[in-house]
């Protein structure tokens, strides 16, 4: 495949939020080329993949609009329905909500949001990586060759390392910059309640964040963690810590005890939010290139699809001339980012109370299910946010 020498707007990236930006953008008029540096659409996977069903979502933030493609996609992208979500602390006490949702086969959904891209005149090329940004040129390399291709909007969805991001200046401050380190295991074997998500917390097993069994059939789960390095105990890594959990967990090792290994997942996730700007005159970030996670549980598939339609039609409209790019900026803020903050303030005030286990049982005694459950989408109740606070002044 030649790609042409222009276009309006360049997506890099094809993942939930570069996917439904190529979408949007082409749907509202706009030329569109969409580049991923994979062979293949949604491999290596990148998360564990549970998606809320989109009326919790909207429940949760009411002045999101939401793509289609997060509200209606095929079954053949569903793993396992989930109706439960139970968090366990570290004395093994128990909390449990109802909740809607899915987990996804994330190889399937990301194929079938690029294919929808492809469907409305995006052009797709895949095995082609950006080597340099320069304005509004970039250069590629790949299986189609090398290529220097111009537009009028460069969009950054490529992830929490993003080129773009780097070279248009749409990056936290170092010193605000801090990650999560994810590792997941998909096993089979393993005997679980196939309808519940499990989150565990405790630091001996996940300092600085919780591990999760999420099903995906029967006998089969995602199983994994997501620590912070500089809460971790020197010397103890990732992998050791998840092996420590599958082996010795009071409640989860005996699910766990069969488990066979199929296939390893890791990464890196941004748990500070997003930066001061993420967008200039003629770039853009989308998703995890722009801190677009929930700091509380890392969920960050919603806010990437609900920031790529915004990013879409903002690109396509600053492409006709009808408006300024750094109108994005504000649109999405107006949309999740005030939830996007709490939920980085909640993790704040949450990283000094992980360091004991007798305070994270404290804090999960005095927040009931439905607080935890609101908190899952960056909503940090009064009670909760008070009681927080008087748990971190009593541990000094």
């Amino acid at each position: 495949m030649i790609p042409e020498a222009s276009y309006d707007v360049i997506v890099v990236g094809a993942g939930p939020a570069g996917s439904t930006s190529a979408l949007y953008a082409a749907k509202n008029g706009a030329s569109v080329l969409l580049l991923d540096k994979k062979r293949e659409i949604g491999s290596p996977i990148q998360c564990a993949g549970f998606l809320p069903d989109a009326s919790e979502v909207q429940a949760l933030l009411r002045d999101a609009r939401l793509p289609d493609t997060l509200k209606n996609y095929p079954d053949s992208c569903v793993l396992q329905r989930i109706d439960t979500q139970r968090l366990i602390t570290p004395n093994c006490n128990i909390k449990e909500f109802a909740v809607r949702g899915t987990v996804l086969d994330r190889r399937r959904y990301d194929q079938f949001l690029a294919e929808q891209a492809a469907r409305a005149g995006a052009e797709l090329m895949i095995k082609t990586r950006v080597t340099e940004i320069e304005g509004t040129t970039i250069e590629t390399s790949g299986i189609f060759g090398k290529h220097k291709i111009k537009a009028k909007t460069i969009i950054g969805a490529d992830g929490p390392n993003s080129l773009v991001a780097k070279s248009k200046g749409l990056v936290l401050k170092p010193k605000s910059r801090e990650t999560s380190v994810a590792l997941e295991y998909q096993v089979r074997d393993v005997d679980i309640d196939s309808s519940a998500l499990e989150m565990y917390f405790g630091k001996d097993f996940v300092p600085g964040g919780y591990a999760w069994i999420f099903p995906e059939g029967k006998d089969r789960a995602n199983v994994g963690i997501g620590i912070r390095s500089g809460m971790a105990q020197k010397g103890i890594s990732a992998k050791e810590y998840l092996h420590r959990f599958i082996r010795d967990h009071p409640l989860a090792g005996s699910k766990l005890k069969n488990s066979i290994i199929m296939n390893v997942i890791a990464g890196i996730i941004p748990v500070n939010g997003a930066p001061e700007r993420t967008a200039t005159e003629n770039a853009l970030v989308v998703g995890d290139a722009a801190g677009q996670i929930f700091a509380t549980n890392g969920g960050g598939i919603p806010p990437a699809m609900i920031a790529g339609k915004i990013a879409g039609e903002t690109a396509a409209e600053f492409a006709a001339g009808k408006c300024k790019l750094e109108e994005y900026d504000r649109r999405w803020r107006a949309q999740f980012g005030s939830a996007l903050e709490t939920s980085v303030q909640a993790r704040q005030l949450m990283d000094g109370i992980m360091k004991s286990d007798t305070l994270m049982n404290a804090a999960f005694k005095l927040i009931s299910p439905e607080q935890m459950k609101v908190m899952q989408c960056g909503k940090l109740p009064g009670p909760v946010r008070l009681g927080l606070q008087a748990l971190n002044r009593g541990k000094k």
